[in-house]
């Protein structure tokens, strides 16, 4: 008896920090209004936190 032993393909996401693909099902997936935004791990989502953060606040202040 043999088995097909095919790789599985599971679908893949790029992060959205660092770029690098993880697996869809372990991507941390904050969902915003326009978009969802995939990420490797907590870190590079804190990143991305930060930085949108700081666009936020520079947009506040240039719009004043």
């Amino acid at each position: 008896m043999s088995k097909d032993n095919k790789p599985i393909d599971v679908e893949r996401v790029a992060c959205d920090v660092c770029l690098r693909e993880v697996p869809k099902s372990e991507a941390i997936v904050p969902e915003a209004t326009d978009y969802v935004a995939y990420y490797c791990g907590l870190d590079c989502y804190e990143k991305w936190k930060s930085q949108n953060a700081k666009t936020k606040d520079q947009a506040k202040k240039s719009s004043s």
